[in-house]
């Protein structure tokens, strides 16, 4: 049986004590600062919000085919996470927690989808690498993360870091805009109204899973 209360969150502290083991102070420290400039934007206040009209898009998936959230909210609710990349272990880890649930998800009448700025190439890897039953699109330039208010530019001295850890964002995306996501959950209703919307500066923090199905409607 499926636990809804099982904590994504714990999956994540993990990763997170293990990399504060293993990298050193003067280097977490960088994240650190990213993190807390991109939360004192206020961003997290400025996300599309539950009783908003979600904007309509249409995006490739990892084979190519463009895929419309028209034509999904036609069949059903929609679950939707916006992810950074597949360079991500935090973005890993939450996948594959929805993989887990994807037929939770079915059963509820609703679909899913996971979008990133990451090019149909690596999202084709992706999915296959992790076994994932549901579409990964591709957001070029984070146009419809713009349109949900979750877009963010990395700052120089965080690219740097980036580069340092050979973590190219610019070959991943498929350009030089080093333009991210910050990891969202959207739960859209079928007329395309928000009805569970929550998102994080701290890119080690997500929303659980199991929270936003319960804000699935009822059959």
């Amino acid at each position: 049986m499926i636990d809804l209360d099982h904590r994504l969150q714990d999956q994540l502290d993990e990763i997170t004590a293990n990399t504060r083991t293993l990298v050193q102070p003067e280097r977490l420290a960088i994240s650190e600062q990213a993190v807390a400039d991109l939360f004192a934007s206020g961003i997290e206040q400025q996300i599309l919000p539950v009783g908003a009209k979600a904007p309509e898009f249409a995006l490739p998936d990892a084979s190519g085919r463009i895929v419309r959230s028209s034509d999904l909210l036609a069949l059903g609710p929609l679950v939707i996470d916006f992810f950074r990349g597949r360079w991500c272990p935090y973005c890993v880890t939450e996948l594959e927690a929805w993989r887990d649930l994807y037929s939770v998800v079915r059963e509820s009448g609703a679909l899913l989808i996971g979008i990133s700025p990451q090019t149909v190439r690596q999202s084709d890897f992706t999915a296959g690498q992790h076994e994932l039953p549901f579409p990964l699109l591709h957001d070029a330039h984070c146009d419809v993360a713009q349109q949900f208010g979750l877009a963010y530019k990395v700052p120089p001295f965080h690219q740097q870091y980036f580069r340092s850890i050979l973590v190219n964002v610019p070959f991943v995306n498929g350009d030089e805009s080093w333009l991210l996501p910050l990891p969202a959950t959207y739960v859209l209703g079928q007329d395309g109204t928000v009805l569970y919307a929550e998102a994080y500066a701290d890119f080690r923090v997500r929303p659980e899973p199991g929270e936003a199905l319960r804000h699935l409607p009822a059959r």
